[in-house]
């Protein structure tokens, strides 16, 4: 577990580092178009680029590439040079190739995404995912050059390139709050505010993929155009992208089902006369805060362990991948247990402090708040089942992990299409985040039990289980600590930005230090580990 500590480590303080700077980026744009019409509009134009490239090769890069350049570095006579080089060359021009098509059929991609968007609303959404496409061809070579440094342990840029993307359109967020007279009224907008907002968009990807290339040529990748398909060991790769492009699809048919039924959300309200209802952008902006601990702790661990569990089954070693990703799971959990039951107690503190300004006002931040409380049930199933993945992807199986994805799109599209015909339009997106904790609790079950056949020798079910009772233990007197905290402000200086700090700090700040203290008496090792990890930082 030491070796992953370390890693994970150095990855997770540029994951904070970016994801911090996300919150900024984030609140900023809330602040400067809201969360209404006009946030609905761009938060659609700007999750086109991820569906497209997530579903035309995104998916293949996450899952097949970094196991296929390990094996080529191992069997290879040049170490693989040449196979990278021929993948970033391909990647990229077909990417690009995507992003022309994309910007040409954009009003169809709007069209299959959104409904019941106001003409103004759906004109605007067009016009900004015209601006926001060309990314997708900046995607590819970002993602290749991290694949590439991952085989080689080096997993720093990778985690802080993303700051400077999030710099850029917090620059660009500022500049339309002092620029444009619009704010978030979405009929005031003009043709240069649109263009400022999608420019800028892209232009933060285009300075992570440079920051990307310049840390691969530092480890002595030299990029040099090749097209030799028949070395890309494109058949290979097909054959397992084949059912990693079903993944994708099952999840991206997931998603469009949320994005229509979001704004379908608000159009639902607008007819019953109900006024303003949480929509896509509330859940998106919930979803990206649910991601922070997932993101700072799990993504660390998965990205430090695939290349290793790939390297233990080349060797024919699945007890090692059995001893990984035990590991693994049990240092995820030991901070996404805690943040899990904070995120249910102090959602609507941490939304009302971050987006409770500008053009959103309070109670839509409330909103924002209550799908945030909602999806911190999901933040353990979820990374797990993330985790799980990770261990067929080791063994080049991407078959499994689409079967496992269509179970979880039929619980998730059944219960988000039954609580959208049920439930007030106010409530409908906290049910569709329900619906996402359904789907994620549910696949990982399926998951561990398909990856323990696999591996023949279990995943060390009893002591993961027997780790997470005490890690909960220890989590839930930090729980009720916040909650005392947010009752004890609530009823003396209400809800408002100020007093959600004050929230914040009284019961998340107090709830984590008392995990600690607990958890560290308890002897959980997993902390006791990150603790001398910190310790040892901090001592030097």
């Amino acid at each position: 577990m030491s070796r992953v500590l370390r890693a994970s480590a150095i990855m997770a303080a540029g994951t904070m580092v970016s994801r911090l700077t996300g919150f900024a980026r984030t609140a900023v744009l809330a602040s400067a178009i809201g969360v209404a019409t006009l946030g609905n509009a761009y938060n659609v134009a700007y999750t086109i680029p991820f569906i497209l490239f997530d579903l035309l090769i995104g998916g293949v890069l996450s899952s097949v590439i970094v196991p296929m350049i390990v094996k080529a570095q191992k069997h290879d006579a040049d170490g693989g040079r040449a196979y990278e080089q021929r993948l970033m060359t391909i990647a990229t021009l077909v990417l690009l190739a995507i992003a022309i098509v994309g910007v040409l059929c954009a009003p169809l991609l709007v069209s299959l995404l959104t409904t019941d968007l106001p003409p103004r609303g759906y004109d605007v959404a067009v016009t900004l995912a015209r601006y926001i496409l060309p990314q997708i061809a900046f995607f590819g070579i970002g993602a290749i050059a991290g694949a590439i440094l991952n085989t080689r342990d080096r997993f720093a840029a990778p985690m802080w390139a993303p700051v400077l993307n999030n710099v850029v359109v917090i620059v660009v967020a500022v500049l339309y709050l002092f620029a444009s007279d619009a704010g978030g009224d979405i009929d005031a907008v003009t043709s240069g505010d649109l263009a400022l907002l999608g420019i800028g968009t892209t232009a933060g990807i285009v300075v992570q993929s440079i920051v990307l290339i310049i840390a691969v040529h530092r480890v002595g990748f030299r990029f040099v155009p090749r097209l030799g398909l028949r070395q890309a060991r494109l058949g290979e790769m097909g054959r397992a992208g084949v059912w990693t492009l079903a993944f994708v699809l099952i999840n991206q048919v997931s998603f469009v089902i949320i994005t229509n039924l979001a704004t379908g959300a608000v159009g639902k309200a607008a007819a019953q006369g109900a006024g303003d209802v949480a929509g896509i952008a509330s859940y998106s902006y919930a979803f990206q805060l649910f991601q922070l601990p997932y993101g700072i702790i799990a993504v660390s661990v998965i990205t430090a362990m695939l290349p290793r569990m790939s390297r233990h089954v080349h060797d024919g070693r699945p007890e090692a991948v059995a001893e990984e990703f035990a590991s693994g799971v049990r240092l995820v959990s030991s901070v996404i247990v805690p943040a899990g039951l904070l995120l249910m107690v102090l959602g609507p503190a941490v939304t009302v402090l971050i987006f409770g300004h500008g053009s959103t006002s309070v109670p839509q931040a409330i909103d924002i708040g209550n799908v945030l409380q909602v999806f911190g049930l999901a933040l353990v199933p979820f990374s797990v089942y993330q985790l799980l993945l990770r261990v067929f992807y080791a063994f080049g199986d991407t078959r499994t992990p689409a079967l496992i994805a269509l179970g979880n799109l039929a619980v998730s599209a059944t219960v988000s299409f039954v609580l959208y015909l049920t439930l007030p339009p106010d409530l409908i997106v906290m049910g569709l985040a329900l619906a996402f904790t359904a789907a994620y609790g549910c696949g990982a079950v399926a998951a561990w039990i398909l990856a323990a056949r696999k591996l023949g020798t279990g995943l060390g079910g009893r002591a993961v289980g027997t780790a997470l009772a005490r890690m909960y233990v220890a989590a839930v007197p930090a729980a009720a600590v916040a909650l005392a905290a947010l009752w004890v402000t609530t009823e003396l200086a209400g809800i408002s930005p100020l007093s959600s700090a004050v929230m914040l700090v009284a019961g998340g700040a107090a709830g984590g230090l008392l995990y600690l203290l607990i958890s560290h008496r308890m002897r959980i090792a997993e902390i006791s580990s990150i603790i001398g990890l910190v310790a040892g930082r901090v001592g030097r």
